[in-house]
């Protein structure tokens, strides 16, 4: 049995508010409601406003990370949710950042990270086989 140490949310934001992707202030406090609505635990931030335009940031959560690029000259941003505690809403962040980006479409993609054979299921799997063939 297969299983992953984390979920890696890549999320393509379109036609998204051009002006709102400018500014550094709103993309961090987006980000950070993003986290703090999904259940994550913030432990710092990070953002860096480009000139003439465009943002980066990252918040880091006790759970991993959540990280944002914008391009408003495209109307575009990309944003990336990893995180490795399944109690976090990632479906409510994408919901704020949805909403607050007034983004009129996305797209995602989901990665499992760490993926690993789980030894012990396997083993009890085995066992059952085993069982069976008796």
């Amino acid at each position: 049995m297969r299983e992953a140490l984390g979920n890696h949310i890549l999320i393509e934001f379109y036609d998204c508010d051009s002006e709102s992707l400018r500014s550094v202030e709103y993309i961090e406090r987006v980000l950070l409601r993003a986290a703090d609505e999904s259940g994550a635990k913030v432990v710092t931030s990070n953002f860096h406003q480009f000139q003439p335009y465009g943002v980066s940031g990252v918040v880091v959560i006790e759970e991993s990370h959540y990280t944002i690029h914008t391009w408003p000259e495209h109307n575009y941003a990309a944003v990336d949710l990893f995180y490795c505690d399944p109690s976090v809403d990632v479906d409510k962040a994408i919901e704020v950042i949805t909403e607050a980006l007034n983004s009129k479409h996305f797209s995602t993609m989901e990665i499992k990270r760490g993926t690993f054979v789980n030894q012990r299921a396997l083993s009890n799997a085995e066992k059952e086989v085993e069982k069976e063939a008796v």
